[in-house]
């Protein structure tokens, strides 16, 4: 039982999440590149590829220029 609550709360938070990346795009693009470049240098590029990779996955929500991208409808 205590395992479904905590997956209910964890799914709670990743929509609270989502919801604040499709309204302040610009800010989750700002915390993101700062974060990824953060990363980046401390692990000296060894895992450029999957931080890249998060970084577009962000971006596909919020847009690369700070615009709301596509939704999931359009895919």
């Amino acid at each position: 039982m205590a395992f479904m609550r905590k997956l209910t709360v964890l799914a709670g938070a990743a929509g609270a999440a989502r919801a604040y990346a499709k309204k302040n795009p610009e800010k989750v693009n700002q915390a993101v590149g700062k974060a990824a470049k953060f990363v980046d240098d401390k692990t000296k590029g060894k895992y450029h590829e999957k931080i890249a990779g998060a970084v577009r996955k962000v971006n596909s929500v919020t847009g690369p220029d700070g615009q709301p991208g596509p939704g999931p409808a359009a895919r």
